[in-house]
């Protein structure tokens, strides 16, 4: 291995162009040897080529060769000088590239050279013709990255159909046929990009932090709804619990009291029984004594008081009945059916309340209304009209059916909107797929995609397949219509009455909702009047 005479100073292995220790030494046809960015930038500033120590011509660029042997001693010397002299470098800072004792702070550095200078070592750049030519930059790091790999030469230009920076001598060669221009040119267009691109991250950041905020606040309501309810069960089911236990209580002591006076009675019974049993005994052994004498006269004399029975009384139809519990588990059962029913009386109401709060503001859609309906022009009022009208062709219009949509669509979450149907005979009210058929025969159930229930010939009813009838307590004036989107669920409320009516659940959704009225045909006059979308007073 070769190795480096500890006599040899820095002047022999110094580039005669730089004056610095010799960077990647390369060599000249002619022998002499310099730092390849030092001759290569040498040979730029020329009309020719030649030898900058001895000036002998080239008829062409030569190709550098590399000195495997003398490179191995320039870096053996590097490292013996670094050695001796314990440079001292502070991390973070950039330093002098040329001292090779305590390492000076850079002022400069080369971006020809691709060398940072403390002040003494600049001076060749301030003196030397061709190095005054040299581009210089306030001291940074990472030089090397600003040369080209293959040609050493400075990255200067922005190759746009690779979108790679390059040198002047790969657009000579890769990059020939390649639109390039100048890093700063492309710097702007990146840097108005860079703005953009800013700009759209802030805005995704804005709407992320809107939509954490947003499920941190549905999570806090829910938890607020969630306490409430527990709450309201709880007080609910506690005095259930308190009233069954005193039904419980009840219970035993009528049971037990039922119990106590048929176990009396049978206890005085039963002391009667036994003396009688007791007088009866002693009478027979009276006259099992008597008969076995043999004294004539003592004979008849007792005889006659002990030919008769003593007194007893006639236990023929006599019994003691078992106590009679029946009726008293009833009569409790009852109580508790009476009870439970005054709660359900109560829970439609809150349950209504609650879903009043997804109130959603509803309109008609007049292009998909069918020709014979007549809209209010607020849009909140749909009637039959008796006569087909002439409208604009509607890809969305029904044609078959009194039919009409509401505007706003809905592919999660909650929803709910009221319609008064005060004085009709007839009406379909509920939610359909955006998708449903709006020109064949299709009637309006879960399975084409209506979830509906409708009144007719005074009976309320669930539109499905077969037909769900629903009570009907008094005439009906407005009703409620709730979705949960998410839930698959579709509840249906007498408002005025504050009643639940139905519930549709498990219901599966795959695309937007929309609300979904019909009037019904106007009979005459007879159900003339409209459907009409009310706000919600949760005061009802």
């Amino acid at each position: 291995m070769a190795s480096a005479n500890s006599s040899w100073s820095e002047e022999d292995f110094s580039c005669s162009i730089c004056l610095n220790v010799l960077d990647r030494p390369v060599s000249t046809p002619c022998g002499h040897i310099f730092c390849r960015p030092c001759i290569i930038t040498f040979w730029e500033d020329q009309l020719e080529y030649k030898c900058s120590f001895c000036n002998e011509h080239f008829n062409r660029r030569p190709d550098l060769r590399v000195n495997t042997l003398f490179s191995e001693m320039v870096e053996q010397f590097k490292s013996s000088v670094q050695v001796k002299e314990q440079p001292c470098v502070v991390p973070g800072k950039v330093y002098c590239d040329v001292c090779t004792g305590t390492k000076l702070k850079a002022v400069t550095s080369c971006l020809e050279c691709f060398i940072s200078y403390c002040h003494t070592h600049l001076e060749p750049h301030q003196l030397v013709a061709h190095l005054k030519r040299h581009l210089l930059v306030d001291a940074m790091d990472g030089l090397e990255d600003r040369a080209c790999k293959k040609h050493g030469r400075l990255l200067e230009l922005f190759c746009q159909t690779d979108q790679v920076c390059v040198c002047q001598s790969c657009t000579e060669e890769d990059h020939k046929s390649h639109p390039v221009v100048p890093l700063k040119e492309e710097y702007e267009v990146k840097t108005a990009q860079l703005g953009k691109i800013e700009a759209d991250v802030q805005q995704m950041i804005q709407e992320r932090q809107q939509k954490i905020q947003e499920i941190r606040d549905t999570v806090d309501r829910s938890r607020e709804v969630a306490d409430r309810e527990i709450s309201d069960g709880l007080h609910v089911l506690t005095a259930l619990m308190h009233r069954i236990e005193k039904w419980q209580d009840d219970l035993i002591q009528t049971v037990e009291e039922k119990l106590k006076s048929t176990e009396k009675e049978a206890k005085g019974l039963l002391k009667k029984l036994q003396q009688e049993v007791e007088d009866l005994t002693n009478r027979s052994s009276e006259v099992k004594q008597l008969s076995h004498t043999e004294d004539h006269l003592h004979l008849l004399q007792a005889f006659r008081s002990l030919k008769d029975p003593p007194p007893t009384r006639d236990w023929t139809t006599v019994e003691v009945r078992p106590p009679s519990y029946v009726g008293t588990l009833r009569r409790l059962l009852g109580q508790l059916e009476e009870m439970l029913n005054m709660e359900m009386k109560k829970l439609p109401d809150s349950e209504l309340k609650r879903v009043q709060q997804y109130e959603v503001d509803v309109t008609l859609d007049p292009d998909t209304a069918h020709p014979h309906l007549i809209l209010s022009e607020d849009g909140k009022q749909v009637h039959h009209g008796g006569v087909e009208r002439k409208l604009q062709d509607s890809p969305k219009r029904f044609t078959r059916y009194l039919r009409v949509l509401g505007k706003q669509s809905f592919s999660s979450g909650r929803f709910y909107f009221e319609v008064q149907v005060k004085d009709k005979t007839g009406w379909w009210l509920g939610v359909a797929r955006e998708s449903v058929n709006r020109t064949g025969i299709v009637t309006s159930t879960p399975d084409n995609g209506y979830w509906n229930i409708f009144f007719y010939n005074n009976e309320l009813k669930f539109n499905d397949n077969p037909a769900v009838r629903l009570p009907l307590r008094a005439e009906l004036q407005k009703v409620g219509v709730f979705v949960d989107y998410d839930e698959g669920l579709v509840s249906f409320y007498d408002v005025e009455a504050r009643v639940h009516l139905y519930s549709a659940t498990g219901c599966i959704f795959t695309e937007p909702l929309h609300q979904y009225f019909s009037p019904g045909l106007h009979n005459a006059g007879e159900n003339s009047p409209p459907l009409i979308i009310s706000p919600v007073n949760q005061t009802d």
